[in-house]
């Protein structure tokens, strides 16, 4: 006998990448974490809290940190949603904006816990399949529309390939789609700057776009849990003001989650560094004979022409390096690498190079 609804007692739950107990000589590239520390004044914040503040709620809206966010993307506090991480801005763009049965749209594959959260609001999913280069169909929002879909879902860059799509490409869609579409940021830290992406200029032209960012990549804090979302007010205002948890951002988490901004430039000497990795290592397994696409995130999908990827996923978990393999159609022959540190980087190179297969 089971007391949950019907819907979710059909479903199946979001399953994360595995986070290992403390294993000597660990190397963890399964879940895209950056592999450098955060800014060093975060230990300060750390050491200096006042546990005296716990006694009381914290600062319900998030406003000195929304504040920060706002400067830095020349929008202004109303353009500004602090969540949870960005996992509860994806739900609170559901359960404020989606009935039950309405249908929400993604591209396939995708980051699978976009399916998870409409399936927990009782919503049909259309998937629309990304081409060979991993970009979505010209006919993608045309594909939404004629479906109804209330709700899109599109990350950019996309996980697990790392593909970017220039900002004209997102404008195009954005202008097409009847609903709202949801661009999913998480991993826009990590772009080339030469690429000149600056998406918080689409909502100039569309009231119908929130976008996703968040500190756990980027800024080395996906242990904190802090994201926030950027758009037109009379989007951000019911989220803020309606569906949002009460007190949803504790004290420590806000008063970390600022300084991280206002130290931004050593999370941006990290991206750096990152960026200098995945060219170096992209390099090492074309030569390897491996297919690697060019990545704009902090990490590589890389393609095993024999099919081993798989049995190449376990050797490596034997010798203690995790990484990312997924069983969908398209992914079958592939791992999605993230991006370490260069002794790990080198460790993993040369465990592949002995793998059997």
């Amino acid at each position: 006998m089971t007391r949950e609804r019907d819907n979710i007692a059909a479903m199946d739950g979001y399953v994360s990448g595995e986070q290992p107990d403390n294993i000597p000589g660990l190397i963890k590239l399964n879940t895209n974490e950056n592999p450098y520390p955060p800014a060093p004044e975060i230990n300060n914040v750390i050491k200096a809290f006042d546990t005296e503040k716990l006694r009381r709620y914290p600062p319900a809206n998030a406003n000195e940190f929304r504040d920060l966010a706002a400067e830095l993307h020349a929008v202004n506090r109303g353009n500004i949603i602090a969540t949870r991480g960005g996992d509860e801005l994806l739900r609170l763009m559901i359960t404020t904006f989606v009935n039950p049965g309405e249908i929400i749209g993604v591209t396939d594959p995708t980051y699978s816990l976009y399916s998870v959260l409409a399936r927990i609001q009782n919503c049909p999913v259309l998937q629309v399949p990304l081409g060979a280069d991993w970009t979505p169909p010209e006919e993608f929002a045309k594909n939404m529309n004629d479906a109804g879909v209330k709700l899109t879902f599109l990350g950019n860059p996309h996980a697990p390939s790392g593909v970017l799509l220039d900002q004209e490409v997102i404008s195009r869609i954005a202008n097409d789609l009847d609903g709202l579409l949801l661009l999913d940021e998480a991993y826009i830290d990590f772009v080339d700057p030469a690429r000149q992406y600056r998406s918080p200029s689409l909502l100039d032209d569309f009231d119908n776009v929130v976008i996703l960012r968040t500190l756990s990549k980027g800024y080395s804090l996906a242990g904190l849990r802090l994201g926030y979302g950027i758009g037109r007010e009379q989007l951000i205002r019911p989220m803020l003001e309606k569906t949002r948890d009460s007190y949803n951002l504790d004290w420590l988490s806000q008063e970390i989650a600022s300084t991280a901004l206002r130290h931004r430039t050593h999370a941006a000497h990290t991206w750096k560094l990152v960026r200098d990795e995945r060219v170096r290592i992209t390099g090492i397994f074309r030569s390897m004979g491996l297919g690697v696409g060019d990545s704009e995130a902090n990490f590589l999908l890389v393609t095993f022409p024999d099919g081993n990827a798989e049995n190449c996923y376990e050797f490596l978990r034997n010798r203690g390096i995790f990484v990312r393999y997924f069983h969908h159609k398209a992914l079958e022959d592939k791992l999605r690498i993230s991006i370490g540190a260069p002794h790990e980087n080198d460790r993993l190179l040369g465990s592949i190079r002995d793998f059997p297969g």
